[in-house]
């Protein structure tokens, strides 16, 4: 459910009450300009202002104040550091570098459409680095010393790039993941 801004439950609760902004003026002593500029958004009024406002409309000043969830972001934070860092069980588990994501991204796709779409981009690059790994292994079998190389070459490479996103997701909100093949696409709008 999307939450109201001000504006909106300004203009609402004003319909509601069956007033006009000059009849909401006149309860306030708020100016019918003022009133006006708060429901088209163009200004942020001070609390007083508010309260004013609310008074006047015989309701809650919370009915119209818009207050942030302050755990919110904090949750984000939690759920961005457990996409980008699960998959550092893959150097102790093979594979979880994989699964660990999945599970998570299907868990939390539906919930918020940053979780899918980042989600969707740790399981892609992890799932190259993985076909990368066998490439690798498959291509230098012959040669034990290349193997090592080839094998550490992509190894350090999603190490690094892991950190990056990881940290970038943390702060930012944003991620990059080179090469990654899309195996998962997303959803496509209709």
């Amino acid at each position: 459910m999307k939450q109201r801004t001000l504006k909106e439950n300004l203009v609402y609760q004003r319909k509601l009450k069956g007033y006009t902004q000059e009849e909401l003026s006149h309860q306030t002593g708020v100016t019918v300009r003022t009133i006006q500029r708060i429901e088209k958004g163009e200004v942020q009024p001070h609390l007083q202002t508010v309260k004013l406002l609310a008074e006047g409309l015989e309701i809650d000043v919370n009915d119209l104040l818009v207050l942030d969830n302050p755990n919110e972001e904090t949750v984000r934070r939690k759920w961005m550091m457990l996409i980008h860092g699960s998959p550092f069980f893959g150097l102790l588990i093979p594979f979880a570098n994989v699964l660990i994501p999945i599970f998570i991204w299907v868990s939390k796709s539906e919930d918020n459409k940053v979780y899918d779409e980042h989600g969707r981009a740790v399981i892609n690059f992890h799932c190259t680095l993985n076909l990368m790994l066998i490439v690798s292994l498959l291509m230098f079998f012959p040669f034990p010393g290349f193997n090592f190389f080839g094998t550490g070459a992509v190894f350090l490479f999603g190490i690094v790039f892991s950190i990056k996103s990881l940290m970038s997701a943390l702060n930012k909100g944003t991620y990059y993941y080179p090469l990654s093949i899309p195996f998962l696409k997303p959803k496509s709008k209709v």
